[in-house]
């Protein structure tokens, strides 16, 4: 049973995270093959632990590529937007959540979509850090 807490996906972006069919989904559902809540309207809502666990991807995601970066932050793609040839992704990193612009096309190579783990490599020219006057 999904926590209170327990980061929850529409149904149609679980089935697209696992490459599988909104009908397949529902099969999964009434098979008990996949573990499925219902929300207040009734909608089918799937915990991402369930997408991870089925999808075979371990948590801990790595790139693969060597590289000198060193803010990267494992998470969860929480949505991606497309819009014409860019898109916003956005991800669950730990206790952050993350914001990108990236092309169209490297949303389709990496198979970015709800639910699918990925790495963020944040590389900043410059940083700004402030705080609220205190008194």
């Amino acid at each position: 049973m999904a926590s209170t807490t327990e980061r929850l996906v529409r149904a149609s972006e679980a089935a697209a995270a696992l490459g599988i069919s909104l009908d397949t989904l529902r099969r999964w559902d009434r098979d008990g093959r996949i573990e499925v809540v219902r929300n207040r309207a009734n909608q089918r809502m799937v915990p991402v632990r369930e997408i991870t666990r089925l999808s075979g991807r371990p948590e801990s995601v790595t790139t693969g590529v060597s590289t000198s970066a060193r803010n990267m932050l494992e998470g969860v793609v929480r949505s991606v937007e497309v819009t014409g040839v860019v898109a916003l992704v956005e991800m669950d990193c730990g206790p952050y959540r993350l914001a990108a612009i990236i092309t169209r096309d490297a949303v389709e190579e990496l198979g970015l979509a709800p639910g699918v783990p990925a790495v963020a490599t944040v590389k900043a020219t410059s940083v700004m850090v402030s705080r609220a006057d205190s008194d």
